[in-house]
């Protein structure tokens, strides 16, 4: 949810056919809502966390994960 200019959008893909749609934020719409749809990939990743390891490996990587 961003865009170049620091204007927020709304991604919208559908679940029947996948095609992607783009709709800007509006003055009106909730702020806490907006925010909520934000975090979203956060608190919900695509995929378990205590599996990064191993995707890594899958994907080429060292699999350890150092910050």
């Amino acid at each position: 949810m961003g865009k170049k200019n620091g204007e927020w959008a709304i991604i919208h893909r559908c679940r029947i056919c996948g095609k992607l749609s783009s709709n800007r934020i509006a003055a009106d719409d909730n702020p806490m809502k907006l925010m909520s749809l934000a975090m979203k990939p956060v608190s919900f990743p695509p995929f378990p966390l205590e599996k990064i390891e191993e995707m890594t490996k899958l994907m080429g990587g060292s699999g350890t994960l150092e910050f």
